[in-house]
């Protein structure tokens, strides 16, 4: 298994570990935001078992697999994160075309926000393109 793959595997288990945030108790507080700071619905949910899915299946597959969602899924996750501080709300989820934007921010609560995306989807992308075989 090449480090790629072993990469996009690390993405299977912290994308199901964000899909299951909603449903540990404690981790929501009584309005629905997760750790106070951000709301996730069915949407995102499943969005972030769709993409935990691909990212098995590239593991699983092939070094070039792995490469192609790395890729893929690193530049709309920098993307959707880049748009949050932007807007805040992404496109992944469609808050974009559902929200009026909030505007330019680098509050504590919207770099909290947006932080996940933008690491995941930078270290992705910088992975996809960087490394090499091992």
């Amino acid at each position: 298994m090449s480090i790629l793959q072993k990469i996009s595997l690390g993405y299977f288990v912290a994308l199901m570990i964000a899909a299951s945030l909603n449903y540990i108790p404690g981790l929501t507080d009584d309005q629905g935001l997760a750790f106070g700071i951000f709301a996730l619905d069915l949407f995102d949910d499943a969005l972030h078992v769709a993409s935990a899915i691909w990212a098995l299946a590239a593991a699983l597959t092939s070094h070039r697999a792995a490469k192609i969602f790395l890729v893929i899924f690193g530049a709309l996750y920098l993307g959707d994160g880049v748009f949050g501080f932007f807007t805040g709300y992404g496109y992944l989820d469609m808050g974009i075309f559902t929200n009026p934007s909030a505007g330019l921010s680098f509050t504590l609560a919207r770099v909290l926000a947006n932080l996940p995306h933008v690491a995941l989807g930078g270290f992705a992308l910088w992975a996809g393109l960087r490394l090499e075989r091992a």
